[in-house]
C-alpha cells in the first residue's frame, strides 16, 4: 500500500490529460462542422434533455434510472410519465412560457422537469427555502406562466399568489395521490387523463430557454441563469461521466434538485452514462451512509459543508460498511480531506464549477495537493487582484474567463446583469481563487458581500433587509463569520431606534417566514451604533474581523441548552 499515492497521482495525470484533449475547444467544433457537412443533422447539436430521455426509454426501457426509499422506477416508466405529464401541461401552457416547479426531491419533480422539456418550454427549479419577497422575485421575475407545487408548499406560494399576475394555472404534486376534494388540479388527475400519451410532437426552438437556475442572491436580488435548447451539453456531461465513473456505478445525491449538482451534474449525468440515480430527500448526517448504503449507492457529490459535518457524527462500526468509492467534492476542506478518506474508506476527487462561471471547470483527479480544485480543464483564465493586475502565486485574485462563444452568461431579462457579468472579453465570476507555484487553484471564497453555509450562498443585502423590515430596528449590518464546519455562520449587528429595545429571540422569531432556514442568523448582537466611513459605508471588514463576543447572542447554544 506505501505505493498507492504515486500510483493514484499517475492515473489522475492521464485521466486530467485525456478530459483536457477531448474537451478542448478545437475538438468538438471540428466534429460538430464535419457533422454539418455531412448533413448527419442528429450530430450537428446537443440533444435536449426531453430527447436524452426518449432516445434512452428507446433503446432500454427496462433498464433502472431512480431510487428513491422503496421505489424503483425505470427509464421508460419515467418516460411514459413524463409523455403523460406533458400532454396535460400542454393544455394549460404554450411556446415561450416558464414553467416553475416548487418541490423538493422526489420522482414527480424529476417526471414535470422532463415533460416540460419535451414540450420545449423553460423549466424553472424554485428553492423550496424561499418564502415572501425572495419567492415573490423568482416567480415574477421568471414570469412562470405555470407552477407545480408540492402540496407541503402550497402556503408558501399562496401567500405571494396576489403578487403574480403572470401565474395562470397551479397544479398541486402530492406524492401519496391524496383526492383534494375540491377543483385543485393536482400532477396525479393531469397524469391520470392523458396516461399512454404519445410523446409531444414538439421540435423545441433551439434559441428557446430551456432551464432558468436562479443564483443565490449574493450581490442583490437573485438572477436567473439562461439556458437554451441549443446548449444543454449533454455531450460535455457524458465524457466527465466517463473520466469519472466506472460501469456499474449508481449515483447518489441527496442534494437539492432545484440545484445544479443534483438535477445536472447526477440526474443528467446518471441518464446519459447509463446508471441509475440513488435519490434521497434531503441531507441527514445522521442518516446519511445509511441511506447511501440502503440505496447501493457507489458515489456522491458533496458540497464542502457536508463533509465535515459527517466527519462530527460519533464513529461506528459501519463507517466503511457502505458501496461508496468515489465522492466528487466541491471546497473540501483541506484538514477534512484525508482524515475523510481513511475514515470511510473512500476516494476524494475536487471539482470547480458554477452555473454562471461560463463552463469553467477545473479537476484534481489525484494529481494536485491537498486542497486544490486541480487544473481548468480548458479555456483562458486570469487571476486579477483589486487593483485590476495578476494576482502573483499564493494570492487571492478574481477568477476572470475568457468568454466565446457558448461561454458567454445570459441573465434572464436583465441585460445590465448580463453585460456586466462580460467586460472586454473577460467573464468575470466573481470567485476568489489562489493559484500556487506549479499552477494548481485553490479557492477562496466569494469577493462579493455574502456568505455561503452548508452549501448555500446567502446575500447579506437579502438578510439586512428582512431584519430591516422589524419596526424597531434602525439599520443593521449582515455578515459571515468562521463556522467549524468549513464555511461561513451569518452573524449579524443589529442597532435599535433610540428608545426601543430589540430581545434576540423575538427578532429570530420575527424572521422566520420571511427568510430561508439557511439564511437565519446563528448570531445575533445589539449594538449603539455601527462602525462607517466618511461615505456613510458600513465597514463590515471591521466587524468581521472583531466577530464574536461576549455581547453576542448565539441562538445553536441556546438551542441545546
Amino acid at each position: 500500500m506505501t505505493n498507492a499515492p504515486t500510483t493514484r497521482t499517475a492515473l489522475g495525470r492521464a485521466l486530467y490529460r485525456t478530459v483536457r484533449a477531448e474537451l478542448a475547444e478545437g475538438t468538438l467544433a471540428a466534429t460538430l462542422r464535419k457533422s454539418v457537412q455531412a448533413r448527419t443533422l442528429a450530430f450537428a447539436r446537443e440533444p435536449t434533455f426531453g430527447e436524452l430521455l426518449a432516445s434512452h426509454a428507446a433503446r432500454r426501457p427496462t433498464a433502472e434510472l431512480l431510487r428513491f426509499e422503496g421505489r424503483r422506477i425505470t427509464i421508460g416508466e419515467l418516460d411514459q410519465q413524463a409523455n403523460a405529464v406533458a400532454a396535460g401541461l400542454a393544455e394549460l401552457a404554450r411556446q415561450g412560457d416558464n414553467i416553475a416547479i416548487l418541490c423538493p426531491n422526489c420522482p414527480e419533480f424529476l417526471e414535470v422537469f422532463f415533460a416540460v422539456q419535451k414540450l420545449g418550454l423553460g423549466a424553472v427549479p424554485v428553492n423550496t427555502a424561499l418564502v415572501g419577497d425572495s419567492l415573490a422575485h423568482v416567480l415574477s421575475s421568471s414570469r412562470a406562466r405555470v407552477a407545480f407545487v408540492h402540496r407541503d408548499l402550497v402556503g408558501q406560494l399562496e401567500a405571494v399568489r396576489s403578487r403574480l399576475p403572470d401565474l395562470s394555472h397551479v397544479v398541486v404534486i402530492d406524492e401519496r395521490d391524496r383526492s383534494p376534494g375540491d377543483d385543485t388540479q393536482t400532477l396525479e388527475s393531469l397524469r391520470a387523463r392523458h396516461r399512454g400519451a404519445a410523446p409531444p410532437a414538439v421540435q423545441p426552438d433551439p434559441e428557446a430557454v430551456a432551464l432558468l437556475l436562479y443564483t443565490s442572491g449574493t450581490t442583490g436580488a437573485a438572477k436567473g441563469v439562461v439556458y437554451r435548447y441549443r446548449d444543454s451539453s449533454t455531450k460535455r456531461l457524458q465524457l466527465l461521466s466517463r473520466v469519472l465513473y466506472e460501469p456499474g456505478e449508481v449515483l447518489y445525491t441527496c442534494l437539492p434538485l432545484f440545484h445544479a449538482n443534483a438535477l445536472l451534474l447526477t440526474t443528467i449525468v446518471a441518464l446519459a452514462s447509463g446508471a441509475p440515480v440513488a435519490l434521497g430527500r434531503r441531507f441527514r448526517a445522521s442518516a446519511f451512509w445509511a441511506e447511501a448504503r440502503a440505496l447501493g449507492a457507489t458515489t456522491f457529490n458533496a458540497l464542502g459543508a457536508m463533509i465535515p459535518i459527517l466527519l462530527k457524527q460519533p464513529p461506528g462500526p459501519d463507517d466503511r460498511a457502505h458501496g461508496v468509492r468515489l465522492v466528487v467534492s466541491a471546497a473540501c476542506p483541506e484538514a477534512s480531506w484525508r482524515p475523510f478518506e481513511d475514515r470511510f474508506g473512500v476516494r476524494i476527487v475536487e471539482a470547480y464549477g458554477a452555473v454562471d462561471g461560463g463552463g469553467f471547470v477545473t479537476l484534481n483527479l489525484g494529481d494536485g495537493p491537498v486542497g486544490s480544485i486541480g487544473k481548468p480543464l480548458g479555456g483562458a483564465y486570469r487571476l486579477v487582484d483589486e487593483e485590476g493586475r495578476e494576482a502573483k502565486p499564493g494570492q487571492p485574485g478574481e477568477l476572470w474567463v475568457r468568454a466565446k462563444g457558448a461561454q458567454r452568461v445570459e441573465y434572464y431579462r436583465d441585460e445590465g446583469a448580463t453585460l456586466n457579468k462580460t467586460r472586454a472579453g473577460w467573464l468575470r465570476t466573481g470567485d476568489l481563487l489562489r493559484r500556487d507555484a506549479r499552477g494548481f487553484l485553490y479557492f477562496v471564497g466569494r469577493r462579493s458581500d455574502s456568505m455561503r453555509r452548508r452549501g448555500e450562498n446567502i446575500s447579506a443585502h437579502e438578510v439586512e433587509s428582512a431584519i430591516g423590515k422589524h419596526p424597531d430596528v434602525l439599520e443593521c449590518a449582515a455578515f459571515g463569520v468562521p463556522s467549524e464546519l468549513g464555511e461561513d455562520e451569518v452573524m449579524a449587528i443589529v442597532v435599535p431606534i433610540e428608545g426601543r429595545a430589540i430581545e434576540p429571540g423575538r427578532l429570530r422569531a420575527f424572521l422566520e417566514g420571511r427568510l430561508p432556514a439557511y439564511a437565519l442568523p446563528r448570531f445575533v448582537e445589539i449594538a449603539d451604533q455601527l462602525p462607517k466611513t466618511s461615505t456613510h459605508r458600513v465597514q463590515k471588514g471591521e466587524l468581521a474581523r472583531r466577530g464574536v463576543t461576549a455581547r453576542t447572542w448565539d441562538f445553536e447554544k441556546e438551542a441545546r441548552r
